[in-house]
């Protein structure tokens, strides 16, 4: 898939851009148990071995979570192809990490770790702005379909949503009431991950593509868009 780039890793709304960032105070923070489960889903989901939830920063492209990577909690902002990832409206699929295919990042370390394939949803705060990505990433080329670019776009939504949720619960000072959402979305993650190892032994692998396994997928995601409708909603109300 060829993918035009900007010349520039700083886009016009960028001021904005992060001022939504900072104001969600989540870039450089510790690790959160539903962060984690989302991106085991999703490494799950995408038969990857690697899956990360990032948030762009100025300098920084900060990893709130990995799965398939250990230790790793920032890079480079001109090292990351997140960093090129969210100037792009659309989501980003490529087999090249080679300096030719962005030229605005650097993909030394990626390259280093043997990594090729990269696909990534972006995450967006309610005004639009992109803070992040969603994103799979392996060792092998290949492709996305469109049913399985689908599934990647609504993961991202689910992710942005919970951020959000995280937002109104501590800018409230509902420690507590987050804790308790996190626990709730954590045994619908649960249930969903549990389907999916399920449906990969009977048939030797997920196939996003079977239009039966597909359909249960996104209705396990509109599921959790449900918890997270109620709640949202629930502090919109106070």
């Amino acid at each position: 898939m060829s993918i035009s780039f900007p010349d520039s890793l700083i886009p016009a709304d960028e001021a904005a851009r992060l001022r939504a960032l900072h104001l969600y105070q989540i870039a450089n923070t510790p690790p959160e148990p539903i962060f984690d489960e989302y991106v085991a889903w999703a490494a799950q989901l995408f038969s990857t071995p690697i899956a990360i939830i990032s948030l762009v920063d100025e300098e920084h492209v900060w990893f709130k979570a990995v799965a398939g990577v250990d230790d790793l909690t920032e890079m480079p902002r001109n090292s990351s192809l997140c960093s090129a990832a969210i100037l792009v409206d659309v989501p980003i699929v490529t087999s090249d990490y080679s300096p030719d295919s962005c030229q605005i990042i650097k993909p030394d370390v990626a390259l280093q770790m043997g990594l090729s394939f990269y696909a990534g949803a972006a995450l967006r705060t309610p005004d639009g702005s992109r803070i992040g990505m969603m994103a799979v990433i392996g060792r092998e080329e290949r492709t996305l379909s469109e049913a399985e670019e689908e599934v990647l776009k609504h993961l991202s939504v689910l992710v942005s949503r919970t951020i959000e949720l995280r937002f109104q619960y501590l800018q409230a000072q509902h420690n507590a009431d987050w804790e308790a959402a996190q626990r709730e979305l954590s045994i619908t993650l649960d249930d969903n991950a549990t389907l999916t190892r399920y449906l990969m032994a009977r048939n030797n692998g997920l196939n996003l593509n079977d239009p039966g396994i597909h359909t249960l997928v996104l209705a396990r995601m509109a599921g959790m868009n449900k918890v997270l409708d109620r709640r949202i909603g629930e502090n919109d109300a106070q």
